[in-house]
């Protein structure tokens, strides 16, 4: 006899949300859409030839996919929130059903030592009529498995309703950053605004004006030299200095160097408040705490001092250097192997991944993979300029970018960002355009400089 879970409670909510579900879920679709158009436009008008009418779509263009990523993630928040909702209702009422089923198992409990205590005696000798007895037995017994799968039942589904709220919470945590940062897609949309107003400020509309503004400007190339290019965490660098660290690293990685560059211009847009952070409250505590204790001693920096990104309202921080590197991963890129399996990050089925990032850790000077490239007898080091970028160029070598295709150098950016697993979501593209975007400005840099 298993007890039904009452849904009137409840159902007419749940369908609600699954109504609020699918018309977001419309909505999305459509949005999507226009993005990939304004995404098409720009491709398109890239291959134009440079004039004023091109140059104002473009911006035109950049400025609507910006607002269109926005409302798109707006939505995705408020249908996640709407599940999450869902789940919580489903959650109580499921608790409410464990404990009438477990009072309801008490009191059969309680009737069946009853039966248990009654004697062979009293029935022998008719105080109790023996088939009344034992159909009360068999009923009981009955009743109490049927309490007993309920129990098992229910239980089963309150763990498994309680995994994917925690999911859903976790999904939901993303997209807040997602929205945080597209706070700053705001600003970018400001900054090209003012950009074509600045435009048709100075050319009033005129091709010919206009020509003559980008001719003026690529004539500045000299003054390229001396752009600030501001690194997280570190002093600014002048843009000639910065543009031979990002070549070196292409020479040795096939990495383009404009898109080194443009990597490491993102994160330090997007790290606002990084870099005052410090390792023990800021970063993950079984994770990375223990490689980055390994970390310093093998470079004899003290811990407390090293500045490394803060703890933001979600997830962790704890990102060091100028290519916000975490620990965890600094270690596969500056020579150190978990003694106990001989590597960075090929954990054993048997051990738990707490426990392999507890070490110990040790720096294997032929595992160094930045030093190998840069030369020298000193560990890498994360806050080193040099290392920084040799680092970025490495991980977006394997991630890919060696390729030079616009696709790939994009997804190399994205797995930058968002590792392999989410790097094709769509939540992140606004990450990989703007990557692309500085990259199209730092090469056009380059090849002023080059000519």
């Amino acid at each position: 006899m298993a007890v039904v879970l009452p849904l009137s409670a409840f159902a007419q909510t749940a369908t609600q949300v699954a109504e609020r579900r699918a018309a977001l879920e419309r909505d999305l679709v459509a949005l999507e859409a226009e993005i990939a158009v304004q995404q098409q436009l720009l491709d398109a008008k890239r291959t134009e030839r440079v004039s004023l009418e091109r140059d104002v779509a473009i911006l035109d263009a950049q400025i609507e996919k910006a607002r269109l990523q926005i409302r798109a993630r707006t939505l995705a928040i408020e249908k996640l929130s709407g599940e999450i909702g869902t789940k919580r209702q489903v959650i109580g009422a499921l608790g409410e059903k464990l404990e009438r089923e477990r009072q309801s198992l008490a009191q059969i409990l309680r009737r069946t030592n009853e039966i248990d205590e009654v004697s062979v005696v009293e029935v022998a000798f008719g105080t109790r009529n023996v088939s009344a007895f034992f159909e009360d037995l068999d009923a009981f017994t009955s009743v109490k498995a049927a309490l007993s799968d309920s129990f098992d039942e229910i239980e089963t589904t309150r763990v498994v309703t309680e995994e994917e709220k925690a999911a859903l919470e976790t999904r939901h945590a993303e997209e807040v950053e997602l929205r945080t940062l597209q706070e700053l897609e705001k600003r970018k949309i400001e900054t090209q605004e003012a950009e074509k107003q600045r435009i048709l400020n100075a050319t009033k509309g005129q091709e010919a004006a206009y020509q003559k503004l980008v001719s003026d400007k690529e004539k500045t190339a000299a003054q390229i030299r001396a752009e600030l290019f501001t690194l997280r965490d570190s002093a600014a660098i002048p843009f000639g200095t910065a543009l031979d660290l990002a070549e070196k690293a292409e020479r040795a990685t096939g990495v383009r160097a404009a898109l080194t560059l443009a990597v490491l211009k993102q994160e330090t847009r997007l790290g606002e408040y990084i870099g005052t952070g410090t390792w023990i409250p800021d970063m993950h505590p079984t994770r990375d705490r223990p490689v980055f204790v390994y970390i310093m001693k093998t470079l004899g920096l003290d811990p407390d001092r090293m500045p490394v990104s803060k703890k933001p309202s979600y997830g962790w921080g704890g990102a060091m250097g100028p290519s916000q590197f975490i620990p965890s991963t600094w270690v596969c890129y500056g020579g150190f192997v978990n003694t106990n399996t001989n590597g960075c990050s090929n954990k054993p089925q048997s051990m738990s991944w707490n426990g392999f990032w507890q070490g110990p850790w040790e720096y294997v000077v032929a595992k160094d993979r930045i030093r190998k490239l840069i030369g020298g007898n000193d560990p890498s080091n994360p806050w080193t300029n040099e290392d920084a970028f040799m680092a970025t160029a490495l991980l977006m070598s394997d991630n890919g970018a060696d390729k030079k295709t616009r696709a790939a150098e994009r997804l190399a950016a994205l797995r930058y960002f968002a590792g392999w697993n989410n790097a094709e979501k769509s939540a992140y593209a606004f990450y990989g355009d703007a990557v692309m975007e500085f990259a199209d400005f730092f090469q056009k840099q380059i090849d002023i400089l080059g000519s």
